[in-house]
């Protein structure tokens, strides 16, 4: 009978590392019969009982607890000193963070499917070259985002796509949407890259709402190559139902705009599309409440839509107060916004006050920038030191005097809005030369009459030039003449020859009167010229045409009577001493034009 076995031998130590299962084995069979042939020596009773090796000592409480710390989970990171046992809550983070990471890493793949697919599809369908398609895919994340939802969605909501993989999905999910066709017809009328994947992203990923949107766009006049602009620079209005968008364009066209001139409107300012109905009309209001009428209205808008719908109510409100200031009343800024509605969009700080400050130092009055800023009001939209700033300088450099050039501006405000180098510049090259002007008193003729530089050189001064010519007036005669009177080239040839031809053929006037008084072109010839001529005929005297022309009624009267009375007293021998002073005060008149007259001849014109 075998000897029952110590109970200190049924112990057996479990080592804190645990063996490879393989090298045990390989242990076990190289130990066992030496530890077989080892118990026969020490018992040979027990030959069929191996003896077992003694029991190694229990574990120490230390090692115990080291193997206890490293099965625990990592402990997180504290404050120095700290010696707070791990919690569930960190292994419950931990365990979220894992899930977290997993998820990401899920997401990442599948987008980058989405991607490859749409890729696939985009080239596929021919949309442009692989850059573009680059370009394009890297403004569209939304998009991608909704072909992975979509295309999970479809394993559960479609049941024949539950057996497809994702790729396959995905592909589905893209040729459904028709995303192809569409890029294909955006980048058609002529949008960017950019652009389309704003509309793309910006619907949500309903390609079939901004087909239906086009659809609609279409039917209010919206034309060519503005749908694409309208629905990328629009905002949310893609997310507006129909009946509001409707809502809108008829109550435009109740306020004055017609209906042919919405397309036009919304294609401008598609930001009116995302007003509502209450903010729409209360910056209606905004305008009609300064006297605009309907018609007024609807031009106003048609001119400059953002008038309308782009800037905010603030803005607006604080632009019209700074415009009365000018003196403007209610009524005339109605009137003003109407004709120039783009004086909405010049800022206060950045153009307008820049300009008045620029202008009161040329001495312009704050009456004289009212006028300006009604016969011209472009002016202040125009930029100061690109625009301004240089032609000013330019009429300086010719000779208009400082102290004049704020008049010339307040007479003739359009001047600041021609080109320097295409009208103003050529004009008084021309005057310089064909003119006959000397370079002396180019600024003088400028400063009297600023009209000069708004005249078309080929229609207007150039037919004035041939006409005066034509009546033998030489090339620096002429000159000294539109020195003397600059508006002489400013008037229709067809008024000047009536009143040329009654002076040489009724009056028979040499052209010497003419050159002394060029100004006698500027008076009427039926309700001036012919009536006083008549009367200096019926009272048999002789004046010049400086006396004759010039003064009211009341003045010529008594220059007649005056003259009447010399004549008789000259005619009773009493007035001898008087025909001489009187002949001596003309001589004077007579030797200003000496020079010119004395190169002329009469000419009689038939």
């Amino acid at each position: 009978m075998a000897a029952a076995l110590p109970h200190s031998h049924l112990r057996l130590h479990v080592p804190l590392r645990t063996p490879d299962p393989s090298s045990r084995r390989r242990c076990h069979r190289l130990r066992l019969p030496s530890l077989v042939a080892a118990s026969r020596l020490q018992n040979p009773t027990t030959a069929t009982h191996p003896v077992l090796p003694p029991p190694a000592p229990a574990p120490s409480a230390a090692l115990l607890a080291a193997e206890g710390a490293s099965l625990a989970p990592r402990r997180e990171h504290r404050f120095p000193g700290s010696v707070s046992t791990p919690t569930s809550s960190s292994a419950a983070c931990g365990l979220a963070e894992a899930e977290d990471a997993v998820l990401r890493r899920a997401l990442v793949v599948r987008r980058a499917v989405a991607a490859e697919a749409l890729v696939a599809a985009l080239s596929g369908g021919k949309v442009g070259g692989l850059t573009y398609i680059k370009n394009l895919m890297a403004r569209m994340g939304p998009f991608m985002d909704r072909v992975v939802v979509e295309a999970a969605a479809m394993r559960r909501d479609r049941p024949d796509f539950a057996h497809m993989s994702f790729n396959a999905r995905a592909k589905a999910y893209i040729q459904e949407s028709g995303l192809v066709e569409l890029v294909k017809w955006f980048k058609h009328n002529s949008m960017t890259y950019p652009q389309i994947a704003k509309v793309v992203c910006a619907c949500s990923g309903d390609l079939g709402k901004v087909r239906m949107m086009i659809k609609w766009l279409r039917s209010i006049y919206v034309k060519g190559d503005f749908l694409g602009r309208v629905l990328a620079n629009g905002g949310s209005f893609l997310n507006r139902r129909f009946e509001e968008l409707e809502e809108i364009i008829d109550y435009l066209e109740s306020c004055g705009v017609r209906r042919d001139w919405i397309g036009y409107v919304v294609s401008r300012c598609p930001q009116l599309l995302n007003l509502s109905m209450d903010e729409l009309e209360t910056r209606v209001r905004f305008y009609t409440d300064m006297g605009m009428d309907e018609k007024d209205f609807g031009t106003m808008v048609y001119d400059y839509p953002r008038v309308l719908g782009f800037l905010s109510l603030e803005e607006m409100n604080s632009k019209v107060q700074y415009l009365k200031e000018f003196g403007l009343s209610t009524e005339e800024l109605g009137r003003l916004l109407a004709f120039k509605p783009q004086l909405m969009a010049c800022g206060i700080e950045e153009r307008w006050k820049p300009l008045v400050k620029y202008l009161y130092h040329l001495n312009v009055s704050r009456d004289g920038m009212k006028r300006m800023l009604v016969v011209q009001p472009t002016i202040f939209c125009l930029d100061l030191e690109t625009v301004i700033a240089p032609k000013v300088q330019f009429l300086q450099d010719i000779g208009v005097r400082s102290d004049a050039m704020g008049n010339v501006l307040v007479k003739f405000p359009p001047v600041l809005t021609y080109s320097l180098y295409k009208k103003i510049r050529p004009v008084v090259i021309f005057l310089l030369t064909k003119g006959g002007v000397k370079q002396d008193d180019i600024g003088k003729v400028i400063a009297l009459d600023p009209q000069l530089l708004g005249c078309s050189i080929p229609h207007k001064l150039e037919v004035s030039v041939k006409y005066f010519r034509s009546l033998g007036i030489y090339h620096f005669v002429l000159g000294q003449m539109v020195a003397d009177f600059p508006a002489l080239l400013r008037y229709n040839v067809d008024i000047l020859r009536p009143k040329y031809q009654y002076l040489r053929r009724v009056m028979v006037r040499p052209l010497k009167d003419l050159i002394e008084f060029p100004r006698f072109f500027s008076y009427s010839l039926e309700d001036r010229i012919e009536p006083r001529h008549q009367t200096l005929v019926a009272n048999r005297i002789n004046m010049k045409l400086r006396y004759m022309l010039t003064g009211s009624d009341e003045e010529f009267a008594q220059r007649v009577r005056e003259a009447v009375e010399r004549r008789a007293r000259f005619e009773a021998g009493k007035g001898v001493v008087e025909t001489f002073s009187d002949a001596a005060e003309t001589s004077k008149e007579e030797e200003t034009t000496a020079a010119a007259a004395a190169c002329q001849n009469s000419i009689e014109v038939d």
